[in-house]
């Protein structure tokens, strides 16, 4: 794939993707170091590493859309953005100028979802929805104001856990209906209920692989075979940098030291040179340095 290519057309050319979570900047440029064309700015885990508080609706449009702006620059036109813009943070008005405001920051697509403000992480308890109309609507807004044509809107679901399958299946046909781009069926609990969704309706759908929530983890050939276009993966850089953390903490806190840990560690030169000192350095040779 070309590093210029959109997500649209990552979509269209029908070949499945798997879109990793970004929480910080650190794994922002260890993705753009593996590879990576598209990432997933992740409400749950950015708002965590940022301000350390819980999925629930505490972050601002404010406060995320500055963590999106800071993702796109980081990821310098080598990966495409999908980013969570959770409920639109608030009624129609604030859902045309969230959608401005992703777009203007560089995001390709830009995920919206049908809970209640203040809205819950879609793999926890106490989850509530709005009514399906609600939904078309800020569906519809979110698509008249996105201007340019590389721009999806992707519209999910968390009725699955509240009204079951059938209801978060009659919510994902109104949503396609009104135009979303791509369809997000939130924490779907078995692989037969994936096949279901995927079969019944044809707009595009992302699957969400959530480490430790509701959805079964599925090799990437099976998802492919379901009928998903791509999976994202919020969680997992996330989790096993904080386990890596608690491991040379404790250490830290037993021994006093970090000698002699098995905790992999990442090259410190390597990562140095990842996150821009080289170029620093050689702008230092050219005017500071006699």
């Amino acid at each position: 794939m070309s590093k210029n290519i959109t997500i649209k057309e990552k979509i269209e050319s029908g070949v499945f993707f798997s879109v990793p979570g970004i929480q910080d900047m650190i794994t922002a440029v260890i993705a753009k170091s593996v590879g990576f064309d598209a990432v997933y700015a992740s409400g749950y885990w950015m708002g965590a590493s940022a301000y350390g508080v819980p999925d629930v609706g505490i972050t601002t449009y404010t406060q995320m859309v500055d963590r999106v702006s800071t993702l796109v620059k980081t990821m310098q036109g080598t990966a495409a953005v999908i980013a969570d813009a959770d409920t639109g943070y608030g009624g129609l008005l604030n859902m045309r100028e969230t959608v401005r405001g992703y777009e203007a920051a560089g995001v390709q697509v830009i995920q919206i979802e049908d809970q209640e403000f203040p809205k819950k992480c879609g793999h926890t308890r106490n989850k509530r929805v709005v009514p399906i109309d609600v939904m078309v609507k800020k569906i519809q807004v979110a698509k008249e104001a996105a201007s340019n044509p590389n721009t999806l809107i992707a519209a999910r679901t968390d009725a699955r856990q509240g009204e079951g399958f059938e209801g978060a299946l009659k919510r994902m046909q109104a949503y396609a209906d009104a135009g979303a781009d791509i369809l997000f069926p939130e924490a779907l609990e078995s692989e037969a209920e994936m096949r279901q969704m995927c079969s019944a309706i044809d707009t595009p759908m992302m699957v969400n692989m959530a480490d430790g929530g509701n959805t079964p983890i599925l090799p990437a050939a099976l998802l492919e075979d379901i009928g998903f276009a791509f999976a994202i993966f919020p969680a997992a850089t996330s989790l096993v940098a904080a386990e890596a953390a608690r491991q040379m903490l404790t250490q830290i806190k037993q021994t006093g030291s970090s000698a002699q840990t098995d905790v992999p560690m990442y090259d410190f030169q390597e990562f140095c040179r990842l996150i821009g000192f080289e170029e620093v350095w050689d702008f230092e040779s050219r005017w500071i340095e006699d």
